[in-house]
């Protein structure tokens, strides 16, 4: 099972290898959070001014490939190098303008992990998702009342 340590690490070499100009103008805390089926992460700005990188707790699961959790942490480091939550000039109105994000991703040679991970958004995390996670499934049944 993966934990906060092993997620630190993955974001160490991933800055390293690929972001290598991307200077760290705060402490950025990556961690495990949440139960979601549709976010596969998020970054934001803390009270103490440190950035904090969230990754689906889901993805503690060696269910989930390592190559998913590469891409989240390297998609939340664009959103930190283009100022959103961290203490960079923000550079565009919104975070994904024109597409942006996946722009920098191809260019710092996340191309095909793109494809890859879209083809496991189609075909296999709705399975993984249920497996992980069977209690979120349920929806809730409206009870219809009749007194006739």
């Amino acid at each position: 099972m993966r934990d906060d340590d092993w997620l630190a690490e993955r974001l160490s070499q991933i800055w390293q290898l690929l972001f290598p100009d991307l200077e760290r103008k705060n402490n950025v805390v990556v961690r495990f959070k949440g139960r979601w089926k549709n976010k596969f992460g998020h970054i934001k700005r803390m009270k103490n001014k440190d950035t904090e990188i969230v990754i689906n707790g889901l993805f503690k699961s060696e269910k989930v490939p390592e190559y998913i959790v590469d891409t989240t942490i390297a998609h939340e480091l664009v959103h930190y190098s283009h100022g959103f939550h961290s203490p960079f000039p923000q550079k565009y109105k919104y975070p994904h303008s024109g597409g942006v994000v996946n722009r920098e991703l191809r260019k710092r040679g996340f191309g095909h992990m793109m494809g890859r991970e879209r083809d496991f958004v189609k075909r296999q995390w709705p399975r993984i998702f249920k497996e992980l996670c069977p209690d979120k499934l349920q929806r809730r049944r409206r009870v219809k009342f009749s007194f006739f």
